[in-house]
């Protein structure tokens, strides 16, 4: 007889009857299949043959099993093989096998282990198993084994009622990352909803709501009985803010030394919004806690441990939706070590004398610290990378003198001071060389183009900074997205080969052409129309061609001009630009250029390139206003009319060769988060044309990566010019300006600079000083949001920078008195009697003007170039006026594209 098992629940009935069972098998196979029992059997069969018949002498045997789904009215999902995979057991078989199979112990052993394996699987939520006896009609017992299986519940739909401060896509997404299913029509399994309910309480307590709760709760669904609507209540509580961080254990090191060191956990302090804080994250305090103990460890507490934090309320908010806390965290601050002595061990390529010396700032009888260990680690990994060593590693040991080095207890009763031998040791691994090196995904671009920037060679030394250096080189083209991820450079070591390695390179083109048209309005150009072509990446050979076409109410421009940044296969840059330009000032003057430059470039260094170019301009300035020719005007400033080439019949001829190096690391050129750039650059205008000036251009730019996702931009620029030999009054176009969109943000173009008193024209200086910082942050995508902060002043032969100027006005002249009846005095030509003007100083005025602000700033593939919506606010503005010649408002809104440096 069957023994009875307990699971959820299992039941055995024996019915000794002949009649019908009345279950409705969904799977059947055994002697049931093939021969009915007698009471069941209708009238006899026509064929002569009876059905075979079990043995009398085998005992009972296993007629049938069948699988049975309960209740009648639910519809499975499972398909009846899915579960038949699990029942190993096989019934007797008398017309297809010729066999009986005998029901004993070892039957029952084997459907209770069938039982086992069905109720383990995810569809069943309950199970029982009834055995029907039924008699053969040579007496020999038949036993009809039947499973009834009530399946689980099946998920319909799946809400997150009162998620508020985390996105349902967001939930999703986790729970795709960790596999985590809840797919419709799938079983409700309870140990996948409560790691669920996880997830949920885990994201929303990473975003500081540590006191949220997260209930799972079901409801049946019109449709079936076993249909339900699964929802994941969210209350997610106050957010958790930290007011205070203190410290418990720490006697020689300071809290606020402590607090510096925390980047997630921490008070919000006045430039919260870049820097970060004031949300407690529970998830992340492990981040913080490795950054402490790597302080202690830099400070000399080689063995400092720091704990768990305790969470302390404070206070509520009024609204309820913040509680302030005090976030307490132990520390055991344990003994600080000096350094006993130094050594090196596993080199074997680089004697240790060298290694030694990466080490010289880890001084024996100094305190211990692990910086300059790092610092040696990051000069070793250079240095063994370049010789092919790949797999370098290095590890400090240190081993103190008051403790265990067994248990690494401390010693009981040690006298003396707390030292340490410190021991590098070092794996070096074996020596690479590059076997192959492959590129994928340049559909247009060809691989000559890459492999030229590459500074690894198949057969070589596998030189692992020569990779980076290589890297960087490809992101400066521009032609790709940047290769950051980790699919994008692969290096796997070559199949059956010992030292080898092939690297592939997988890129993502970026359109690097651009075709434009249309009409528009703007207010520097006015009305224009325009139709252009260009492309950075001609024909996938790295060549750059621009075809300009644009004509306006208040401007022209036809330009049209060629790069080769690989003259003859050698990393020599040619290019050739012809133009034809002309801009009307409005109110002020029409300037029109002619021209063309020549340019060729070199490498000097790594990233170091020289350049020298000629070029060679016709200007012209015309429709000069009338104020500007009053002789009263030009009486006034004698500059005025060489500035204008009033004197010169409006034209000038420019001859000047310009010579420049620059040095630039900067990582891509249309985002760019890391490297610097620094620019130096001479004009000398004279060999030829009419013009003679010296111009010199100094420049420097910086950019700090942050975080991940935000960093700093800095530029500092300075510029001079003055003339020589016969040209003594450099013209209007030559003279130096500040103002727009890439020098000072808020400000219209060329409206800051050396201003003429009597007629408000911008004449320009002889120098310049410029200073843009931006703060960008990466809002998705091709989005950015940058805070920026320009400032610039402009002077002029004569004077110097200052930080603030006399302001003077213009008082009116007075005719002289006659003391004498013989005395005579100069008249005008108009008769007046001439009399010369006076200045009044009238205040002081900041000379350096400045725009601080924000801007949205995001790729348009149509452009190729960033776009750019400029919201600005000029605090010092004093004396500038505006392109329509009034005064320059205080805020400012404009759009652009490209970028300011």
């Amino acid at each position: 007889m069957l023994t009875l098992i307990k699971r959820v629940c299992v039941v055995f009935v024996l019915v000794a009857l002949m009649g019908t069972t009345g279950l409705v098998p969904v799977l059947v196979h055994g002697a049931a299949a093939q021969t009915p029992p007698v009471a069941q059997q209708a009238q006899p069969p026509a064929q002569p043959q009876a059905p075979p018949l079990p043995p009398t002498d085998i005992g009972p045997v296993l007629r049938s099993i069948e699988l049975k789904i309960v209740p009648e009215n639910v519809f499975t999902t499972v398909p009846s093989e899915t579960y038949l995979y699990y029942v190993r057991t096989e019934a007797s078989r008398p017309l297809t096998r010729g066999t009986w199979v005998p029901y004993n112990a070892a039957t029952e052993a084997s459907l209770l282990a069938d039982f086992d394996r069905l109720f383990a699987t995810p569809f069943v939520d309950d199970m029982r198993i009834e055995v029907v006896d039924s008699v053969y009609p040579n007496g020999v017992i038949g036993k009809q084994v039947v499973f009834l299986i009530e399946e689980r519940r099946r998920i319909k739909i799946v809400d997150y009622p009162g998620s508020k401060e985390v996105a349902i896509a967001d939930i999703e997404s986790k729970l795709k990352e960790l596999s985590l299913d809840l797919r419709l029509d799938s079983p409700v399994d309870d140990a996948v909803v409560r790691r669920v309910a996880g997830v949920v309480k885990t994201l929303y307590a990473e975003k500081g709501y540590q006191f949220a709760t997260v209930t799972p709760t079901t409801k049946p669904v019109a449709g079936g009985p076993k249909l339900v609507h699964l929802s994941f209540n969210i209350e997610q509580g106050p957010k958790v803010r930290i007011r205070e961080v203190v410290f418990d254990g720490n006697n020689e090191v300071s809290d606020a030394a402590l607090r510096k060191r925390m980047k997630i956990n921490k008070a919000r302090g006045l430039l919260g919004f870049i820097s970060g804080g004031g949300t407690y994250q529970d998830a992340k305090f492990a981040e913080d806690a490795e950054a402490l103990e790597a302080y202690f460890r830099e400070e000399g507490y080689v063995f400092a441990k720091v704990g768990q934090p305790q969470i302390e309320p404070i206070e509520d908010s009024a609204d309820g939706k913040s509680r302030w806390v005090r976030l307490r965290i132990p520390v055991d601050e344990r003994a600080r070590y000096r350094v006993k002595s130094v050594s090196v061990a596993g080199n074997e390529n680089v004697p240790t004398p060298a290694i030694l010396t990466v080490f010289d700032k880890l001084r024996v009888g100094d305190y211990y610290s692990e910086k300059p260990i790092r610092k040696g680690y990051e000069k070793l990994q250079e240095f063994y990378g370049s010789a092919g060593f790949w797999e370098f590693t290095m590890n400090p040991d240190v081993k103190p003198n008051d403790r265990n080095m067994d248990t690494g207890d401390p010693i009981p009763g040690f006298q003396g001071t707390p030292e340490v031998d410190v021991v590098i040791k070092i794996q070096e691994g074996v020596r690479y060389f590059l076997n192959r090196l492959t590129f994928l995904g340049n559909t247009t671009t060809r691989d000559s183009v890459i492999r030229r920037e590459m500074r690894l060679v198949e057969g070589g030394v596998f030189n692992m900074e020569s990779l980076k250096f290589s890297v960087r080189r490809l992101n400066q083209l521009g032609y790709f997205k940047p290769l950051e991820s980790e699919d994008s450079v692969k290096i796997e070591k070559t199949p059956n080969a010992d030292g080898k390695v092939d690297v592939r390179l997988r890129f993502e083109e970026q359109n690097r052409n651009q075709l434009s048209f249309g009409a528009g309005i703007s207010q520097f150009e006015g009305f224009f129309g325009q139709l252009g072509f260009q492309t950075s990446n001609l024909m996938g050979r790295g060549e750059t061609l621009s075809i300009s076409a644009q004509k306006g109410s208040q401007a022209r421009n036809y330009q049209i001009a060629f790069t080769e940044p690989f003259l003859f296969d050698r990393p020599i840059t040619a290019g050739i630009d012809l133009y034809s330009r002309q801009v009307n000032y409005l109110f002020q003057f029409t300037q029109g250029s002619t021209g063309a430059n020549i340019l060729f470039g070199f490498p000097v260094k790594s990233w170091s390139r020289f350049f020298i170019g000629y070029s060679l301009e016709n200007v012209s300035v015309s429709n000069i206003s009338d104020i500007y020719k009053d002789p009263d005007v030009l009486a006034g400033n004698l500059l005025l009319s060489e500035s204008l080439l009033i004197n010169s019949n409006g034209k000038r001829v420019i001859s000047k060769i310009s010579p420049s190096i620059m040095y630039n690391t900067i990582n891509e050129p249309i985002f760019p988060s890391s490297g610097t750039k620094y620019t130096a650059a001479f004009d000398i205008a004279g060999l030829g044309g009419d013009t003679s000036f010296l111009r010199g251009r100094l420049e420097g730019t910086w950019y700090l990566p942050v975080t991940p996702r935000t960093s700093f931009g800095f530029r500092l620029q300075g510029e001079y010019v003055r003339p020589y030999g016969d040209t003594t009054t450099l013209p209007i176009f030559e003279k130096l300006v500040l103002g727009g969109e890439y020098s000072i943000r808020g400000f219209d173009l060329r409206s800051v600079g050396t201003r003429d008193e009597r007629s408000g024209l911008v004449l320009g200086g002889n120098k310049t000083l410029l200073f843009n910082g931006e703060y960008m942050i990466r809002v998705g995508g091709p989005v950015r949001l940058v805070f920026f902060y320009d400032a610039g002043q402009v002077r002029d032969i004569g004077e110097r920078f200052v930080w603030k100027e006399t302001v003077f006005e213009t008082v009116p002249p007075t005719p002289p008195l006659l003391a004498d009846p013989g005395q005579t005095v100069e008249l005008t030509p108009a008769g007046q009697v001439a009399a010369t003007p006076s200045l009044r100083e009238i205040g002081k005025s900041y000379a350096f003007k400045t725009s601080m602000g924000s801007e949205i700033r995001f790729f348009m593939p149509v452009l190729n170039v960033p776009f750019r919506l400029i919201f600005a606010y000029n605090p010092q503005r004093g004396r500038v006026f505006n392109n329509n010649l009034r005064p320059q408002p205080k805020f400012t809104f404009r759009f652009a594209v490209g970028t300011t440096f």
